[in-house]
């Protein structure tokens, strides 16, 4: 079968197009004709190669995918032949007291696809029954490729960890990306007034249209202080923030008092200064968030299945031409989830 894998760290030169064996399901395995995948941040760190995080080369990339399941293990009672299905992007032991409490995401096994485990990038992946989940509704291939990974972690953040609350202001960074498309949706399921930030005309233009109420544009206005003149001073509920240090101070700034801001990413740095006397004066929190549990991936899918959310595709690339897709992501030019078809 044709697979992306990287054999050294570095640039998107180093992602190499290539035959490998197809794997073999084991008995609670099923085998999976991947269909479509979608790029990730995550993608582009692991191929540069993580500080202190040493895998094993080669490497297949990769965290979100859908596909068709073309064989099943002797030990599967569900998945059949045939099924369209799209893959939980990680994988925990399931025997934890976390897991068997439904929080599987604090497992300490907790492993991410195209991270510690082997990724999607390739036309088949063999992966335990319980993460191959039935794709809900009428989504094509491609979309169901562009929910799992930002659409859990969005909604774990906003659901799980912030608490959203109908009718609040939410202040969602990075609306052009994937993680970002998905929050303004979300936070707007739940009837809330969203700001949104994007870096330029065409990209805010795109976040209204997702459903934000206001616009930042973050290179030519200061965030925090276009927040307060929006809110009348009093700032949002709620920030979600997943750029790091680039927006941290205004990120914080934008709080209202008994504000939350909930973080999932540092892609600009991982520092970020914080006024504690601000912070227990004004009863604020700071929420760290990663990933989401199984159960909360099957919450969300069902608003995805309705066509309450969507994925928003930005581009499709076959995966023959990854390296363009890696260099479209890397640059910010997309707007959503960037898809690779094997």
């Amino acid at each position: 079968m044709k697979a992306v894998r990287i054999h050294e760290h570095g640039g998107s030169e180093v992602l190499r197009y290539e035959e490998i064996p197809q794997p073999a399901p084991r008995p609670e395995e099923v085998l999976v004709r991947v269909r479509a995948c979608a790029l990730n941040r995550l993608d582009l760190a692991v191929r540069r190669g993580i500080p202190g995080q040493k895998i094993p080369l080669p490497h297949i990339l990769g965290s979100d995918a859908a596909g068709e399941v073309a064989a099943v293990g002797e030990r599967c009672s569900r998945a059949k032949v045939g099924d369209r299905i799209l893959l939980a992007p990680a994988q925990s032991c399931r025997q934890c007291p976390e897991c068997v409490a439904g929080r599987d995401n604090l497992c300490r096994q907790y492993a991410l696809l195209g991270y510690f485990l082997e990724g999607v990038n390739a036309e088949y992946i063999a992966v335990p029954e319980v993460y191959a989940i039935p794709i809900p509704g009428d989504l094509s291939f491609e979309e169901a490729a562009a929910v799992p990974l930002v659409f859990l972690t969005a909604w774990h953040m906003l659901v799980g960890r912030a608490r959203i609350q109908p009718g609040e202001e939410v202040l969602v960074l990075g609306a052009s990306s994937g993680v970002g498309s998905a929050a303004i949706q979300i936070a707007r399921l739940f009837h809330c007034r969203v700001i949104a930030t994007a870096g330029s005309e065409e990209k805010l233009a795109r976040a209204r249209e997702l459903g934000a109420d206001e616009i930042i544009d973050h290179y030519r206005q200061n965030i925090s202080d276009e927040v307060k003149r929006l809110t009348g001073r009093r700032g949002v509920d709620v920030v979600f923030e997943h750029v790091g240090a680039a927006t941290w101070e205004h990120s914080v700034a934008s709080l209202a008092h008994h504000g939350r801001l909930v973080t999932c990413g540092a892609t600009t740095g991982p520092k970020g200064s914080l006024d504690l006397a601000r912070l227990f004066w004004r009863q604020q929190s700071i929420l760290g968030s990663f990933m989401g549990s199984l159960r909360e991936l099957n919450e969300v899918l069902v608003f995805l299945g309705r066509r309450q959310l969507r994925a928003v595709i930005d581009k499709v690339y076959p995966l023959a031409e990854i390296r363009a897709a890696h260099e479209r992501l890397e640059k910010g030019e997309q707007f959503g989830k960037i898809v690779v078809i094997p």
